[in-house]
């Protein structure tokens, strides 16, 4: 299938914009920085770390309310792209904190620099492991302050007038991902030769590439009216883990097996599946245009790629 290009409706109109994306450096911060990038964007990222790219980059504390306060004095977005944040889905206790302060309060210290300053727009990355019904408990820490702070979110831009959109990521995946994610670990282990060791592979999920997740992104930048809007980024269909791993072994031609039942599966995951429908109608004809072998057959040949480089 044909990708979406920086000349569609999700790059229009983005030159010249001065656009901030926290978490610039990770998976889906990275991709969408190219993409706006290859748009003209007046582009600033920032990270923990320091990054050759894009053209403005900032080391903030985003736990720190004077240092997002400082940011937004220096940088004036009229777009933010608040992706940043520690991921992970362990239950344990010590993680409590450190997520709340990561997730949850960055995401309020961005609201509140964001409405202060007249920024146009704020777009927050949801997280599938969120509850959705209102007595769920969430399943982790992680969960919690994501919940935490799309609540915050919601209540800036019916409070304040802040125009926030909250964006849900469905299962992306894609070139660039963190090389311990399922998708690049198993396509590495089968490249190596070496069975990879997963759970049941029974859970499905709804997985959707990487290229489809950033151009509902840039609409959900762009398209003026949608404040207060909740946009899945999915597919609209579950696949299995274990019929993901099949469709890899079939485009490598792997010699070995994986090993399924070799991992415990996860507490409390949850399977969700993406309301497509209502994402297109508020992102004018947002679809997912990567079907899953395409998705994976570009993952694939950009893994073999960078192993051949190394």
């Amino acid at each position: 299938m044909a990708a979406t290009s920086a000349s569609g409706l999700g790059g229009a109109g983005l030159r010249g914009r001065r656009i901030l994306v926290t978490g610039a450096s990770g998976f889906l911060g990275s991709n969408l920085c190219r993409r706006l990038a290859d748009a003209g964007a007046a582009l600033h990222g920032t990270s923990r770390g320091p990054r050759p790219n894009p053209p403005t980059w900032w080391q903030p504390d985003l736990a720190d309310t004077a240092s997002v306060r400082q940011l937004f004095a220096d940088v004036k977005p009229e777009i933010v792209y608040h992706l940043a944040g520690q991921v992970t889905a362990a239950p344990d206790r010590d993680f409590v904190l450190p997520l709340f302060q990561s997730l949850a309060l960055s995401t309020v210290n961005v609201l509140l620099a964001a409405s202060e300053s007249g920024c146009r727009r704020v777009v927050l990355a949801a997280s599938l492991t969120e509850p959705s019904a209102a007595r769920e408990a969430p399943g982790s820490p992680y969960a919690a302050a994501k919940l935490t702070a799309s609540l915050y979110g919601r209540m800036f831009n019916a409070l304040y007038g802040l125009s926030v959109v909250i964006t849900r990521p469905f299962v992306a995946y894609g070139p660039g991902q963190q090389p311990g994610k399922v998708i690049p670990y198993v396509i590495r282990s089968l490249l190596r030769g070496e069975p990879p060791k997963l759970s049941s592979g029974l859970l499905e999920s709804d997985w959707i590439y990487i290229d489809d997740v950033v151009e509902g992104l840039l609409r959900a930048g762009q398209i003026a009216g949608i404040g207060g809007a909740e946009i899945d980024l999915g597919s609209g269909e579950r696949v299995s883990l274990r019929t993901v791993v099949e469709k890899i072994e079939a485009l490598i031609g792997a010699p070995v097996r994986p090993e399924f039942g070799a991992q415990a599966e996860r507490p409390l995951e949850r399977s969700p599946v993406a309301d497509t429908a209502a994402a297109s109608r508020i992102l004018q004809g947002w679809r997912p245009v990567f079907s899953l072998d395409e998705g994976l057959r570009r993952t694939i040949a950009w893994l073999r790629d960078s192993a051949e480089e190394r």
